[in-house]
């Protein structure tokens, strides 16, 4: 099964669905940043979450970031997503090992710790949207439930998994994503909140061969689901030497001239793909000479 976004919609549209498989995608995540399991779950669920909140977006040019800043050993999670289900992302710790939680679950919320969510929307007007709410879980797909019943006003469901081998490769990942529109019926709701309390985990469903549109059908049980399109999804990152070079330029003269005095090559990692860019001395000089003071 490929990476992909099913979106659907139910109950005569007063209900809109997304449901995600991601396994592709956290696993590119983590071999870029060699990340241990538990950050390959938190960051994998953050992943899956920022891929179906950004193909909610309509512009071509629209980007959508979420951020976890905890006091955890994590430190921060940062994941940037457009509106063709493109995504990337990073910790600021990738290897971090904490013991499993008594039900044998890798401690998520122990990793981020207290703190708080930010989401932030740029489609193109002066000022980005910025929504921030307190991390109510740290287990992040109940975190985004409350961000979107708090800021948005939208009552939402937020189903997230990823499931890790000890190995620490990725076996599974997806989540998915229900919201009631204002003008939902009371029995809709009640059909879905009884949908919901019957679903079993994420990375059950997907381990045990279920697709994307299985847990849909799963979650609209009796609202009548009309499946409306399917969005590859993936790890994607723009980056490139050129877009590097102008953040070098950014640092200024003076910690330019630094490093070209060193006499070596100077090597910058892009944070989100971790890629390496070498630069030569006379490069730096380059880029240098096109800074300000």
């Amino acid at each position: 099964m490929k990476d992909c976004i099913v979106r659907a919609s139910a109950a005569r549209g007063h209900i809109r669905a997304f449901a995600a498989y991601t396994r592709e995608t956290v696993s590119e995540a983590q071999r870029r940043h060699q990340t241990s399991p538990v950050v390959t779950a938190a960051l994998g669920r953050l992943l899956t979450a920022g891929a179906m909140m950004g193909v909610m977006m309509k512009g071509d040019d629209d980007v959508l970031t979420l951020k976890i800043e905890g006091n955890g050993p994590v430190g921060s999670l940062t994941v940037t997503a457009d509106s063709k289900g493109r995504v990337k992302g990073y910790p600021r710790h990738a290897l971090v090992d904490l013991p499993l939680k008594e039900n044998g679950k890798l401690d998520v919320s122990g990793a981020l710790g207290i703190g708080v969510l930010s989401v932030i929307r740029d489609v193109g007007l002066k000022e980005p949207y910025v929504g921030q709410t307190i991390l109510v879980s740290g287990e992040i797909a109940e975190d985004l439930t409350y961000y979107y019943a708090t800021s948005e006003q939208v009552p939402s469901s937020v189903g997230l998994g990823v499931l890790v081998a000890p190995d620490g490769h990725v076996m599974e990942a997806g989540g998915f994503i229900v919201q009631m529109m204002p003008d939902a019926q009371e029995e809709d709701v009640a059909a879905l909140e009884k949908a919901l309390a019957g679903i079993p985990s994420v990375t059950k469903l997907l381990h045990e061969g279920k697709t994307p549109e299985d847990i849909l059908r799963l979650l609209l049980d009796g609202l009548d689901p009309e499946f409306l399109e399917t969005v590859p999804t993936q790890f994607y990152c723009n980056c490139s030497k050129r877009r590097v070079s102008k953040a070098l330029i950014s640092i200024g003269k003076d910690e330019l001239t630094d490093m070209i005095e060193s006499g070596e090559p100077a090597e910058v990692k892009c944070h989100f793909c971790n890629t390496a860019y070498t630069f030569s001395t006379a490069e730096l000089e380059e880029i240098r000479d096109r800074a300000r003071s």
